[in-house]
């Protein structure tokens, strides 16, 4: 699988609850928080659940 770099631009203030575990199950939880994971199935439907508080690279 390809690796990809997870940054988080945006706050979970005023998110619902599950957008708020979402972030917090992809290791994230503040701004400029960034993490690099395998992109599996799952990793890819929790990505594009909150897409619009985080950015995506390819490594």
């Amino acid at each position: 699988m390809a690796k990809v770099k997870i940054t988080q631009l945006r706050s979970t203030i005023d998110r619902s609850e599950k957008q708020k575990r979402t972030i917090q199950a992809l290791g994230l939880g503040k701004i400029n928080r960034t993490v690099e994971v395998e992109l599996t199935p799952q990793i890819k439907g929790m990505v594009d659940k909150v897409a619009h508080l985080i950015k995506v690279e390819d490594i």
